[in-house]
């Protein structure tokens, strides 16, 4: 789609579905006023005071053309609702086949880590054309994740796991930006994303100076995993124990016990586990006591997301719980 000269880069397949919503509604507005204003000035100028434009002639109301304003302004408007609604939804719904990296925002940097292990601090490099799901979490105030030229913001919030995705489709360097005034130093919190070729990307991933020693996420997860003896309760063999096991875990439906003695189903996803971690009593699974201790405090942000990355490379689907 066309760029305008004082737009950033459309680098991402969100920028162009971005811009096109903005289009419309400039040309809708644009159109309106145009016309109100138009109309305005020119009555205006007509039966100004000492014209002699005629003014005995008394005007009917006429129901077809009232019908018409409101049910052409009505069309417009669900038109322009479904356009936006459907580019928002596209915005907010990952492809299940996106490349996720984990983002932590600390005053005042960026921490990002790739599965495979690789990390950076206020860089991020990905592949073009590849989609790319970012799980973020603060570790302190609220932050919100920003690159213009992808046309993508997403709030950081503490305590929580939010996700923002895109389809870079330009090679080049663009701006990273906090957007949300988190602090005296704000205006430091900034970042650069590298768009790669795919080989160029490959090579960048398995290089750095920590190549030689570098662990996945879910190696580094699984270590984490035995030094806090939650192995102990989860079986990572699938079968259960004092908990659940894990296994089949991610994706899947826990068993939730109620008040009353009833169950229902939640998905557990990346933020119901990190729920799990930090604070074991809000959802209770079914069929096991509570004896799990809160690990709040005790294991850092970037720790939970390698956990997190562990319990999801022990499988996808089934129900599970804690």
């Amino acid at each position: 789609m066309w760029n305008f000269p004082f737009l950033p880069d459309q680098a991402s397949e969100q920028a162009n579905q971005v811009d096109g919503v903005m289009y419309v509604l400039l040309a809708v507005t644009a159109f309106f006023t145009v016309l109100i204003a138009g109309q305005v000035i020119f009555f205006g100028i007509k039966y100004r005071a000492g014209s002699k434009a005629n003014r005995s002639g008394r005007k009917s109301t006429s129901h077809n053309l009232e019908a018409f304003w409101i049910g052409s302004t009505f069309i417009i408007c669900v038109v322009m609702y479904i356009i936006s609604t459907h580019v928002f939804f596209q915005m907010y719904n990952p492809p299940a086949d996106a490349s996720e990296i984990y983002v932590v925002a600390k005053r005042w940097m960026w921490y990002l880590q790739h599965p495979e292990g690789r990390r950076e601090q206020d860089e991020l490099h990905v592949p073009l054309g590849k989609a790319i799901k970012l799980v973020m979490t603060s570790q302190d105030v609220i932050h919100s994740f920003y690159v213009p030229a992808f046309r993508v913001k997403q709030d950081v919030l503490p305590g929580r796991t939010t996700a923002l995705w895109f389809r870079p489709t330009k090679a080049g360097a663009y701006n990273l930006f906090c957007a949300e005034y988190c602090g005296s130093d704000h205006s430091r919190m900034i970042g650069t994303v590298y768009v790669m070729e795919p080989s160029d990307y490959e090579r960048w991933l398995t290089g750095g100076p920590e190549s030689g020693g570098r662990v996945s996420m879910a190696s580094a997860g699984e270590q984490l995993f035995q030094k806090n003896h939650c192995s102990d309760c989860h079986s990572p063999a699938g079968q259960p124990n004092r908990g659940p096991t894990l296994v089949g875990l991610h994706g899947g439906n826990a068993p939730i016990q109620q008040k009353g003695g009833s169950v229902s189903m939640v998905k557990a996803d990346d933020a119901y586990i990190r729920e799990s971690i930090l604070d074991p009593r809000a959802k209770l699974v079914a069929g096991f006591e509570p004896i799990m201790p809160s690990f709040k405090d005790q294991i850092s942000e970037q720790d939970l997301f390698q956990i997190i990355a562990y319990i999801k490379s022990l499988g996808k689907g089934q129900e599970g719980g804690r």
